[in-house]
């Protein structure tokens, strides 16, 4: 099974039912499963904050949803993230292309991976990071303690993850 299925099916067996995307060149494989996928209604978004308030009108609906993004968006997501998210104990599951390591060829890239894990730790966001796609294993109970703790949490997948860039 492909990793992009794994996660997928992580969030169906979660009943996750609203995903939100933010294009990403890594993301492109599971982006286009969640798309597929008849129990997931997927709303591209053009704006990682504007994606996490779709995902708090989904949470206020009464359905799960999670966010599907890049790193390098981490700092206009902080208001959000803090006034919306955390202040009213949203579980948010976020699968984040963790961009700039070694490797990266966009060279601006570079200069948000050296903040990512810095600001989500200021946050108190728990973060996980996928190096190799048997990493993804463990989707499924991170799935779980974001839904039991009423919190957000960030999946970070590098370019390794994903199979290079």
């Amino acid at each position: 099974m492909s990793v992009d299925n794994v996660i997928i099916d992580g969030f169906v067996n979660n009943k996750v039912e609203f995903i939100t995307t933010v294009p990403c060149k890594q993301l492109g494989g599971v982006i286009d499963a969640a798309e597929k996928h008849p129990d997931i209604y997927h709303i591209p978004s053009n704006k990682e904050d504007e994606g996490m308030g779709l995902c708090a009108g989904a949470f206020m609906g009464g359905k799960r949803s999670a966010i599907i993004m890049q790193n390098t968006a981490i700092g206009v997501t902080i208001n959000t993230l803090v006034t919306l998210t955390q202040y009213y104990r949203m579980p948010l599951p976020m699968l984040i292309s963790y961009r700039g390591e070694l490797g990266e060829p966009v060279a601006c890239q570079a200069e948000m991976a050296v903040h990512t894990k810095a600001l989500l730790a200021q946050l108190n966001i728990p973060t996980y990071h996928f190096h190799k796609q048997s990493d993804a294993d463990e989707f499924d109970k991170i799935l779980k303690y974001t839904f039991m703790c009423n919190k957000p949490v960030a999946i970070l997948t590098d370019a390794s993850f994903w199979g290079g860039y």
